[in-house]
C-alpha cells in the first residue's frame, strides 16, 4: 500500500471547502507529499478509477455523500490506500463507525499542520513494518518448506509424511536422534505449516542453560523474587503463547522442573517465580532429545508421567549413516548455499570424493556434513570437491581409522608417531562422546582435559558432537 522510501508518496485530499484543501496541500507539499485535490464525493472516485494514491484524506462531511459511504465505496474501488477519517471533536460513535468501514486512522479537527503529517508517517512506519513482517513471514515459509528438508531415503520420505499429518494439529511430538540430525529443523518444520505459523516459535536448549536459571528462563519471574530481579520478567512459555515452544534436549531438564513442566502442560497455565498469580497460555509443545528417555525413566533420572505427556506422538529421525541415500543430496544443497554465502563457484563433488563421502561414519550427522562441505569448498581451487579437499580422516579409509582397534594401530610398520597419536587421539575422543551420548563437557573429564582443549581437537579432526 505505501510506495518505497525513494518515491513521493501520493496523497487525495477529499475536501469541500477549497480554502481548507488548500491549506492541507501546501503543509503535505512542504513535506515531500504528492497531493490531488477533490471537490466532493463523486469527483474523488473519478479520480480513484482512473489514478493510484498512498493515502486518502476525506472529512466526514463532503457533498454528494454522506462521509461513511464514501469509504465504502473507496474500498470497493481499491483496498490499497489508507484512508485517514478527518472527524469533529468528540465524536466517537461515528469515528468508530468510519474504522469499521474501512478508515485507517482519524484526525480530530482542529488540529495543525504538524499533526496532519505525523499521523501519515505514523501510517507510513506501520506499513513499512507490515511489509517488512510479510517479507520475513515469507521467507521463513520458504526457509521451512518441506521441500527445503532433504529426503531421498525412505526413512526421511517417511518422516516427512508424518510432519504433513502433524502440523495442522496441536497435539505434543517427541523428535529423537543423534546430535546433528536436525531435530530443530523439524520442529520449524512443524511450526511453520501449522495454524500457529503466524505466531512466534521458541526454542530453548535445556541443556545449555544453568539450573538455577532454567525455571526463571521458562516460567518468567516477579520483581524481587530473587538477588537479580530487578524487574518483572516473561518467561518463554509467554513468549509463545499463541505459537510453538521448542525443548530441546528435554532429556537435561532438571527434576523439580519436571514436575513445574508437566504441572504447565495439565493445566495450560504458568506461574512466575516469586508470584501466586496462574497465567494462562496457549502453547504446542515440541520436544527433542538424544536421550533414551525410558532407560532415564528407569534410573530415576526422568518422570514417567512427563514422558507420556510429551511422546504423545514421536518422530525419530535415523543417523545420517542409515541414510547415505541423503548424502549426494545433502552435499549438492550445501555447496549450492555456500557457494552463495563464500563467492564461490564449485559445481559439485567428483565420484572418488562421493565414494568416500558415502562410506564415512558420520558421527556428527549432517552438521559434520555441512562442516566437511564448507572446508572443501575453502581448499580446493577445482571446479569439483575433489578426494584431496577433504580431511584425513574421510579420505584415508572413510571411517575405517574410527572403527579400528588400538591393535590395529600397531599392526603396519608406519611408525610415525604423529599419524598414529592422530588416530589414537580420534579413537579416544569418539569413544568418550560416544560414552557420554555426544555431551562434551563430560567427554572432556573423561579424556582429563579441558573442555576447551577438547573442543579445539574436534574442530581439528573435524568430529560431530553435541554442546556440552
Amino acid at each position: 500500500m505505501i510506495a518505497a522510501e525513494a518515491q513521493m508518496l501520493a496523497v487525495l485530499v477529499v475536501e469541500d471547502d477549497a480554502a481548507m484543501r488548500a491549506t492541507i496541500r501546501l503543509d503535505l507539499e512542504r513535506a515531500g507529499y504528492l497531493v490531488k485535490e477533490a471537490q466532493g464525493a463523486d469527483d474523488a472516485l473519478q479520480i480513484l478509477g482512473r489514478e493510484k494514491f498512498d493515502t486518502i484524506l476525506c472529512d466526514q462531511d463532503i457533498s454528494g455523500i454522506d462521509g461513511i459511504t464514501f469509504i465504502e465505496r473507496c474500498r470497493a474501488v481499491s483496498s490499497d490506500p489508507a484512508i485517514v477519517w478527518i472527524s469533529a471533536p468528540g465524536d466517537s460513535a461515528l469515528v468508530l463507525r468510519a474504522m469499521r468501514a474501512g478508515a485507517y486512522d482519524h484526525l480530530a479537527r482542529p488540529f495543525t499542520g504538524e499533526e496532519l503529517v505525523l499521523t501519515l508517517r505514523k501510517i507510513e512506519e506501520r506499513e513499512h513494518l507490515k511489509a517488512e513482517n510479510e517479507q520475513l513471514r515469507s521467507q521463513l515459509t520458504q526457509r521451512y518448506n518441506f521441500g527445503n528438508i532433504i529426503a531421498q531415503s525412505k526413512s526421511m520420505k517417511d518422516i516427512l509424511d508424518t510432519v504433513r499429518r502433524l502440523a495442522n494439529f496441536n497435539t505434543t511430538v517427541m523428535i529423537t536422534g543423534e546430535s546433528g540430525t536436525g531435530k530443530e529443523l523439524i520442529a520449524q518444520a512443524l511450526h511453520h505449516h501449522s495454524p500457529r505459523r503466524n505466531n512466534a516459535f521458541v526454542a530453548i536448549n535445556c541443556g545449555a542453560i544453568p539450573e538455577n536459571l532454567m525455571e526463571s528462563e521458562l516460567f518468567g519471574h516477579k520483581k524481587g523474587a530473587f538477588t537479580d530481579a530487578t524487574r518483572d520478567k516473561r518467561g518463554l512459555f509467554e513468549e509463545a503463547s499463541g505459537g510453538t515452544l521448542f525443548l530441546d534436549e528435554i532429556g537435561e531438564l532438571p527434576l523439580h522442573l519436571q514436575v513445574k513442566l508437566l504441572r504447565a502442560l495439565q493445566e495450560q497455565s504458568i506461574t512466575r517465580v516469586g508470584d501466586e498469580v496462574p497465567i494462562s497460555i496457549d502453547v504446542r509443545i515440541i520436544a527433542a532429545t538424544l536421550r533414551d528417555l525410558e532407560q532415564d525413566v528407569a534410573n530415576g533420572r526422568f518422570r514417567d508421567d512427563l514422558l507420556y505427556r510429551l511422546n504423545v506422538v514421536s518422530i525419530a529421525i535415523p543417523p545420517l549413516r542409515d541414510r547415505a541415500d541423503d548424502i549426494p543430496a545433502l552435499t549438492q544443497a550445501f555447496i549450492k548455499k555456500l557457494n552463495k554465502r563464500l563467492g564461490l563457484s564449485v559445481r559439485g563433488t567428483d565420484p572418488e570424493a562421493m565414494k568416500a563421502l558415502m562410506r564415512y561414519h558420520w558421527r556428527g550427522n549432517v552438521r559434520e556434513l555441512e562442516n566437511c562441505v564448507e572446508r572443501a569448498l575453502v581448499l580446493t581451487d577445482a571446479e569439483m570437491i575433489t578426494l584431496e579437499a577433504l580431511p584425513d580422516h574421510i579420505r584415508v579409509g572413510a571411517g575405517k581409522l574410527q572403527e579400528s582397534s588400538a591393535a590395529d594401530l600397531l599392526a603396519d610398520d608406519n611408525l610415525s608417531i604423529k599419524q598414529k597419536g592422530r588416530a589414537l587421539e580420534i579413537k579416544l575422543i569418539l569413544r568418550a562422546l560416544e560414552k557420554t551420548k555426544g555431551n562434551r563437557t563430560h567427554a572432556a573429564r573423561l579424556l582429563e582435559i579441558s573442555h576447551r582443549a577438547l573442543l579445539y581437537k574436534i574442530k581439528e579432526y573435524e568430529i560431530g558432537a553435541r554442546e556440552g
